[in-house]
This record gives C-alpha cells, sequence and structure tokens, in this order.
C-alpha cells in the first residue's frame, strides 16, 4: 500500500454568514448576498483542490469544544438540523455527512498511544457543530468527501494557551502518522478566524455591508502582522506568538485547530495561497492554503 500524505492544508473560517449570503438549499434563511470578497476567496480555493486527488477532508473545530481530552466522530453517517444559537435567523442548515470512521480511529489511536487523552463518539444522534459544517461546506459544498472532525481540547481553559499548543503539534505528529499509515490522501482544516471580536449589535438587513469593517483598529494590525508572516512562510514565528495574539486580538487560535495544522504541515516555509481576507461582523477572516509538493 502506498504512503498515505496530506495534500493540502487549509485556513479555513467558518462564519455562518457565509452560506446565509450564498443561499444553498440546505440553508432555510434566504439573503440578498454579502461578504463577497471571502466568498468569492473561497470559489478560488475549491478551483484550486478540485485539481487535487484527495480522499478525505480532516477539521478541527473551535466550536465542538471539549474539556476532557480530544473527541472524533465515530460514526458512519450524521443527518441533522443545525441551527447556530447566536444566529438562528441566518443559519439553519439541513446536513447530511459521511465520516471516515476507520480514519477517524487510526489518529484517535495514535494520538491515545502518545498519551495524549481521546475519545470516540459513538452517538448517532450527535449533533455535529456549525463550525465542521460551515468550513466543509465552504471547502466542498458537494459534500462528496468523507470527512474526519475532531473536537477542540481546551487546555487553555485550564492550563494557558502554551499548553494548548504542545498538545495540538503532539495531535499533528500523531494525524500525519495516522495518515502515512492509512494509504490516503488528505487535506486538512483548520476551522478558525484570526482575530475575533464581534459587533455587540445587528442592523435590520444583516448582509448590508456598509455596516461591516473590522471591530478596531488594533485587531487590523494584528491580523496583517499574521498574514504577512504566513505569506512568507514564518510559520513557526506565528507559531511562537499565537499566545500573546490569541490574547490581545481574542482570536479563535487559541482553539488549536491552527496550530495542529500547521505542525501536521511540518511548519511549512513556503508562502502560504492568501485567497482572501475579510470582516465579518467585525472579526478578520483568512482564507488561505499550503500545499505541499509530491517526493520526486
Amino acid at each position: 500500500m502506498p504512503k498515505g500524505r496530506i495534500v493540502a492544508g487549509l485556513l479555513a473560517p467558518h462564519p455562518p454568514h457565509l452560506i446565509y449570503a450564498e443561499n444553498p438549499p440546505q440553508n432555510e434563511p434566504r439573503s440578498e448576498g454579502g461578504w463577497e470578497g471571502l466568498r468569492w476567496g473561497y470559489e478560488r480555493l475549491r478551483a484550486d483542490l478540485a485539481k487535487i486527488d484527495h480522499d478525505a477532508i480532516v477539521v478541527l473545530s473551535p466550536h465542538w469544544q471539549t474539556y476532557v481530552g480530544w473527541h472524533f466522530l465515530g460514526v458512519p453517517r450524521f443527518d441533522g438540523l443545525s441551527v447556530d444559537p447566536i444566529f438562528p435567523h441566518l443559519f439553519r442548515y439541513r446536513y447530511g455527512l459521511d465520516v471516515d470512521v476507520a480514519l477517524a480511529e487510526a489518529i484517535e489511536a495514535e494520538a491515545r498511544s502518545a498519551g495524549l487523552v481521546t475519545a470516540m463518539m459513538r452517538n448517532p444522534d450527535f449533533r455535529v457543530d456549525y463550525g465542521t459544517i460551515v468550513s466543509c461546506h465552504l471547502t466542498n459544498p458537494a459534500w462528496d468527501k468523507p470527512i474526519v472532525s475532531i473536537s477542540s481540547c481546551r487546555s487553555a481553559a485550564f492550563y494557558n494557551i502554551d499548553v494548548m499548543q504542545a498538545q495540538a503539534v503532539a495531535l499533528a505528529d500523531a494525524t500525519v502518522r495516522a495518515i502515512e499509515k492509512s494509504g490516503k490522501r488528505v487535506v486538512l482544516l483548520a476551522s478558525n478566524s484570526l482575530s475575533h471580536r464581534h459587533f455587540t449589535s445587528e442592523g435590520d438587513v444583516p448582509e448590508d455591508m456598509s455596516r461591516e469593517h473590522v471591530t478596531s483598529h488594533a485587531q487590523h494590525l494584528w491580523d496583517m502582522k499574521i498574514v504577512n508572516m504566513l505569506k512568507s512562510g514564518r510559520t513557526r514565528e506565528v507559531v511562537d506568538i499565537l499566545p500573546e495574539f490569541s490574547s490581545q486580538a481574542i482570536a479563535e487560535t487559541d482553539a488549536g485547530s491552527f496550530t495542529w495544522m500547521l505542525a501536521a504541515l511540518g511548519f511549512p516555509t513556503y508562502p502560504a495561497e492568501l485567497y482572501a481576507y475579510g470582516t465579518v461582523i467585525g472579526t478578520g477572516n483568512a482564507v488561505m492554503g499550503w500545499f505541499p509538493k509530491e517526493a520526486p
């Protein structure tokens, strides 16, 4: 069996507004559009991803929060209705997704053998979190690839972000080992925004782009610092300053997903592909990709 490999790593933010704006048949609310820059960036990402043969998508979401270990979906099929608790008027999404249970179990076993606390989630009625759903939809709206969904073990809540990052790196190593043994070609999704301080009120028309801007200039400066470092291939330096960035910009990088993805890619030194940067209700969102080259 050929050795499996990671064929792409993507920073895939998950504002539910982007699905609302696209009016897919799965989502009940209808919109007039909005957030086009980010949505067009996702379109360009999908066009590049369509050129790459891959068997599965592995996603780590900040919105599946587990406080005892890393959890993995362990049921072959999930169908249900996802309703965003803050934006139920924008996101009521009827989902159906397939899980690569064999790959999920393999990553879980590797992580457990490395000393991490893990669990398989075997409840067929489990409601899949919207971070997983939105990132996977925006990356692959056809839903024709099975996924592996990993929870965010909230070590930052009990310890600090440094502990969270150390655990995320250990999980990344386990993810790589499992993928290599599986023989599969896999895409990794870090489902998180950058700066994440929200507006506290909403206009009468949510998709009115005349109201959309970053919440503060300080957030903008932080986001641009991180994006420019990633464009320059300085991923290790980015991970080094993520604790400060996460604290100062209220960033979703405290969930471990971004560190996990970059570590699994071996902290790439080549430039990231920037598809889009934009704000959603004041939060900073970058759609970015890393595409490791095949070994000769």
